[in-house]
């Protein structure tokens, strides 16, 4: 891979917060269908959710919660999300650049394995700071609305609540699976994302951007490998970030065998769809909508190149 400019970590926080809050508002939809899908409880081939109420897939969920909470539940723990987002895809790629920064050979150069080893970096860097906290409150706010009498009046009050009643601990619930999940999720983001990047550099002027469309097509193509080969560790994380998980599950082992042995080796694909249709979306818009704004902030605020 060709040495690259490094950007200036402000550079790459605001682009990256840009990116992430726009992407997790346009997407957020099939986020709350994932985890809706991933919370139902029930055995091998069961469809009930945790408050009682059947749901035939995907489509439906968004149709009977539309027809009986209004098309403003769909948005449920939205405001956690964008929060979290933003947050997340900032710190995501200043880490990505640090740590590419720190794997370049002597020629300056960073290879494909190297570029995979800067994204493990960087996603465990942002599971740590941002993505479990947030990840937890809006799992426990779309699993709080499920309920007959949900406790929780908002991100604010719900955040209070749990932190009264389960310590800090409560909104870290979850952290091993998010780690591992947001490691592997910008490890082969990242690494397919840069090799394909570079691919089309090559066959481009020396200089030239790569084009709008061809940055979201490479980039929607790295949400697809990514939600594949991750999908079992984000089941995982959400069935440990529900209400009731820190009574059913004694960690990460024990919630994967429970999983395994009530409902079944597929169910470790629970939610791939709506979740392939956000990160085949979330790949094309963030990688998109950030380099936009780089190239914005370079047209604004010109820097010499390092």
């Amino acid at each position: 891979m060709a040495a690259k400019r490094k950007e200036p970590p402000l550079y790459t926080l605001t682009a990256g917060a840009i990116a992430g809050a726009v992407e997790s508002t346009i997407t957020y939809p099939t986020e709350f269908v994932k985890t809706q899908l991933q919370l139902q409880d029930g055995v091998k081939g069961g469809k009930v959710k945790a408050g009682g109420v059947a749901f035939k897939g995907p489509v439906d969920i968004l149709v009977s919660t539309v027809r009986t909470q209004g098309i403003a539940a769909i948005y449920t723990g939205l405001s956690a999300l964008v929060i979290g987002t933003a947050a997340k895809a900032g710190v995501r790629f200043f880490a990505f650049d640090q740590f590419r920064d720190l794997l370049k050979d002597s020629e300056g150069k960073t290879t494909g394995v190297r570029s995979v080893l800067a994204g493990l970096g960087a996603g465990m860097t942002e599971a740590l700071l941002v993505v479990t906290p947030t990840e937890t409150i809006k799992t426990k706010l779309i699993h709080d609305g499920n309920s007959a009498n949900p406790q929780y009046r908002g991100l604010v009050h719900g955040t209070r609540s749990i932190i009264k009643a389960e310590g800090l601990g409560g909104i870290y619930r979850g952290v091993v699976p998010v780690m591992a999940r947001q490691g592997a999720n910008s490890a082969v983001r990242f690494g397919v994302y840069s090799s394909l990047n570079d691919l089309i550099k090559s066959r481009l002027a020396p200089g030239t951007p790569v084009p709008a469309a061809y940055t979201f097509g490479i980039g929607a193509i790295a949400g697809v490998i990514t939600v594949y080969t991750t999908m079992p560790l984000d089941v995982v994380k959400t069935k440990m970030q529900a209400l009731n998980a820190k009574q059913l599950y004694g960690g990460i082992v024990d919630c994967a065998w429970k999983v395994f042995k009530n409902e079944g080796v597929l169910s470790f694909w629970k939610g791939a769809t709506p979740r392939l249709a956000r990160l085949i979306m979330s790949g094309g818009i963030v990688f998109t909508v950030y380099e936009q704004v780089i190239q914005a902030i370079h047209s604004a605020a010109p820097i010499t190149s390092s």
